[in-house]
């Protein structure tokens, strides 16, 4: 405990110094140096449009229809993705067979897929469920398949010298020794779902807060688009400490 304190206020002072540089070199680049305000609007007047946006609540629908094709998505891929990694683990023979080709579709840009989920599901929600849903899959799998296979065999030995079921073994001796490492896979993969429904959005939709970042640029209100841009990048923030300490709390 000693030890965590001061290191987490080293990292607090240098994530607060890094976004004061940031800070400084827009501030640099629009007063400093006169980049156009079309490409690059001063940080003052982007923030009174995120104040603006923010009263006004116009943010509040894009956000839920991002969020429920995320979590959709999310949901589907690591209900699937864990069932699939725990029936590959029972067998080293499906270990060897589906390990080399699970790897090399992991490495596929599923971004690729979009213009086929386009056109299969149209540019509503569809398509950015199905998109969410493949990027975050292999990921979430093959973190599950590691982590079923990682389980000591002295573990699974005493189990069956003291006559588990099956049940047991998956409940009990399983599903605690798994946990750290699936709880990483799926860190992973919600925030690669989140990010790739926002591609999705910003490429082609109707609606969502990618759709927002398109819509303003097309519009060309750049200080619109930033201030959506930070609203997002705020969102992402947010999840992913909250997704950190999940984590940490799976670990333990």
């Amino acid at each position: 405990m000693s030890t965590f304190k001061p290191q987490s206020q080293k990292n607090g002072w240098t994530q607060f110094l890094f976004l004061a540089l940031i800070a400084a070199t827009w501030i640099g680049l629009t007063h400093a140096l006169n980049v156009s305000s079309l490409l690059l609007p001063e940080p003052d007047k982007v923030l009174v449009r995120l104040l603006s946006l923010l009263a006004s609540g116009d943010w509040v629908e894009p956000l839920r229809i991002t969020f429920s094709e995320v979590l959709t998505a999310f949901l589907l891929s690591s209900l699937l993705a864990i069932g699939l990694g725990f029936l590959l683990s029972t067998s080293d023979l499906l270990i060897k067979a589906f390990a080399p080709l699970l790897s090399a579709m992991n490495a596929v840009p599923a971004i690729l897929f979009f213009p086929l989920y386009a056109l299969l599901f149209g540019l509503d929600q569809g398509s950015k469920i199905a998109l969410g849903f493949t990027i975050s899959f292999f990921p979430i799998l093959i973190n599950s398949i590691a982590a079923f296979t990682s389980v000591e065999s002295i573990h699974r030995k005493t189990a069956r010298a003291l006559g588990a079921s099956r049940w047991q073994f998956f409940r009990y001796v399983l599903i605690p020794s798994s946990i750290p490492l699936i709880v990483s896979g799926l860190r992973m993969g919600l925030m690669l779902c989140f990010l790739s429904v926002l591609g999705g959005e910003t490429i082609a939709s109707y609606n969502g807060l990618g759709h927002q970042i398109a819509e303003s640029s097309q519009a060309m209100d750049s200080e619109l688009m930033y201030a959506w841009i930070l609203l997002i990048i705020a969102i992402s923030f947010g999840l992913s400490m909250a997704l950190s300490q999940l984590e940490r709390i799976g670990k333990r």
